[in-house]
């Protein structure tokens, strides 16, 4: 496979991101990065241009050298367009187009996905999924998202909406997310968690009962971190905690075994950081719920592109252009 320089252009809430990578035999190195606050439309897409050329100057290049330029952001998006829609994390990003701008600044092809198919797109190339056709990335991190790599491509559904494992219903009741109580990503997520200890918590401290970790009943301040960080140190009420989590996990996953019969599912962030408290429970719903033909062959891994892997997934879209 012939060298490509790459450009990564990360589009978050608060932080942006340019990367520049080189892609080379299927491995790919990232050589360089500026970082900036996300600001008004006009001022982000000012400093996104302005990235891009410091990342090139820096290394001796100019917009020639780019093979192609790949920007990753949060949904709604047009990927066949290249619009992003008004995402929620991206006030006045209403209708932005934002890779025509980008080509027609550096004469470069540019393309876009929402930033779960762009982690897909990592995990597949780069990451833990390599040298699989049928594969499932999940978020696991603030929400539930997810990137579907199907037959050996990313598949992104009729309008981009392929993937919203988090809005489905896994129960009537349970912790709020995707604005649904009892949702996949209500029960796996940072904030889902967040939730659940809340409740749990707030029921034990009516009761009259001390919790350790949240010692001034302050139930706001409760994160999926401080729970699983408890639950290390042996505490019963937040080993509870991530035993509700894993077991929904395993719910929810049994339904995309059953559905897709994926050979991988490759599971980032608090998943990631806590397999331990995760796994063992999934596994054994997974056991209980999954097709045993379908369940057979397929693994659940942690994601292996660690922090770095908002880098990877801009870098990724360019490389699949």
């Amino acid at each position: 496979m012939a060298e490509r320089i790459l450009v990564g252009v990360d589009i978050g809430g608060t932080k942006c991101a340019v990367t520049l990578g080189l892609s080379d035999s299927g491995n790919l190195q990232i050589k360089d990065k500026v970082a900036f606050p996300t600001t008004d439309v006009e001022g982000t897409i000012r400093d996104i241009k302005e990235g891009i050329r410091t990342v090139l100057g820096r290394n001796s290049l100019s917009s020639g050298n780019i093979a192609a330029i790949g920007i990753s952001c949060g949904g709604p998006l047009d990927s066949r367009e290249g619009v992003i829609m008004s995402p929620p994390n991206l006030p006045g990003w209403d209708n932005i187009p934002i890779t025509r701008i980008l080509e027609d600044e550096f004469g470069v092809k540019a393309a876009v996905h929402n930033d779960a198919n762009a982690c897909a797109l990592a995990e597949w190339q780069f990451g833990a999924g390599r040298g699989t056709r049928n594969m499932v990335f999940l978020t696991f991190g603030t929400g539930l998202g997810a990137g579907l790599i199907l037959d050996g491509k990313l598949f992104a559904g009729t309008n981009d909406n392929a993937g919203e494992l988090g809005h489905i219903r896994l129960d009537a009741f349970g912790p709020v997310g995707y604005g649904k109580a009892g949702s996949f990503e209500g029960f796996c997520s940072g904030s889902g968690i967040a939730q659940l200890a809340a409740s749990m918590v707030k029921e034990r401290l009516q009761m009259g009962r001390k919790v350790d970790w949240c010692p001034d009943g302050n139930l706001s301040s409760i994160t999926a971190r401080t729970v699983a960080e408890a639950a290390r140190r042996g505490d019963a009420l937040a080993r509870e905690v991530y035993s509700v989590s894993a077991r929904y996990l395993g719910k929810g996953l049994s339904i995309v075994i059953d559905i897709l019969n994926p050979e991988l599912i490759v599971i980032g962030s608090i998943y990631a950081r806590n397999e331990d408290l995760l796994k063992p429970l999934m596994e054994e719903v997974l056991s209980k719920e999954a097709l045993p033909l379908a369940n057979k062959v397929c693994r659940v891994v942690p994601a292996a592109l660690g922090e770095s892997i908002g880098d990877y997934a801009a870098l990724s879209v360019a490389a699949n252009i």
